[in-house]
């Protein structure tokens, strides 16, 4: 049985040409990408240990080892990250003992007050699971006709693979939907990214199945929304972490002056009153 990390370095060994890293390419291969004697000899390991590295028979590289790995497949800052999480969680350091149960909900006082500072921004206070736990009226202005906000406990991921609203709303939905399953890995706990992943698999299907060991780190650009109502929007994106509470604090910001007329023109409608709500 593989895990996280050998997935990782497979995917990732099979997704890079040697070309790209001045080596022969050895002909036509049946397997894509980097042979493993190639890996191994960059990383300084012998194949034989890659292999079980890969395969999941050993669980717990010394830093050293993943750093060289890090090092070889010319992986980037946040892949390097990434590898380093999936390394530790591996080797059982992140693992708690308690049972899977969703993470806690409470958003603090001061990051409430916070929130309220930003109105009329768009602004929402969230986890790694997509749950949104605070957010802006300004927020609820431009994401009301999508469809997520109409849950009890609203929940981006959830929303994503599961109401087919998301696939219109979302311009670039590829892209979002693989954002929010990587963020599973970065979850509050190993455990609350396995009770959700179970809770969620059954319903979304395939699509969110699939990505779930692609460990592929997305990129994050703009957001783009084609809204019903107020045409092409484009936001850019600002996050900022509150690690000790497991949330990020996200806040979108018009990338031009028609999105930020047309977010003006949502936020004056009718039930638009601007607040943070928890």
């Amino acid at each position: 049985m593989g895990t996280p990390l050998g997935d990782f370095v497979r995917a990732k060994r099979d997704s890079i040409q040697p070309e790209s890293l001045g080596l022969p390419s050895h002909g036509r291969r049946r397997s894509p990408g980097l042979r493993r004697q190639d890996l191994a000899t960059r990383a300084g390991i012998s194949v034989e240990y890659l292999t079980r590295l890969e395969q999941g028979r050993d669980r717990n590289p010394s830093v050293a080892v993943v750093n060289a790995l890090a090092h070889a497949l010319s992986l980037d800052a946040a892949e390097r990250g990434h590898l380093r999480y999936l390394a530790k969680i591996t080797g059982g350091e992140c693992v708690a003992h308690a049972q899977p149960a969703p993470p806690r909900r409470e958003v603090r006082q001061a990051v409430l007050q916070t929130l309220r500072l930003l109105e009329p921004g768009i602004a929402v206070v969230t986890n790694r699971l997509g749950d949104i736990l605070a957010r802006t009226s300004g927020y609820e202005a431009v994401m009301r006709a999508s469809g997520l906000l109409d849950a009890e406990s609203p929940n981006l991921t959830r929303h994503l693979f599961t109401d087919p609203r998301a696939k219109a709303f979302f311009a670039d939905w590829d892209e979002i939907a693989d954002q929010q399953v990587f963020d599973l890995w970065l979850a509050p706990s190993v455990e609350s990214s396995e009770w959700f992943t179970t809770e969620l698999a059954p319903v979304a299907g395939p699509e969110f199945t699939h990505r779930l060991n692609r460990h592929v780190v997305p990129q994050r650009g703009e957001l783009r929304i084609d809204h019903p109502s107020a045409g092409a929007l484009r936001l850019l994106r600002e996050t900022l972490e509150l690690p000790d509470d497991a949330q990020q604090l996200l806040v979108l910001l018009p990338a031009d002056e028609q999105t930020a007329q047309a977010v003006d023109r949502l936020r004056d409608r009718p039930h638009g009153r601007l607040r943070a709500i928890s």
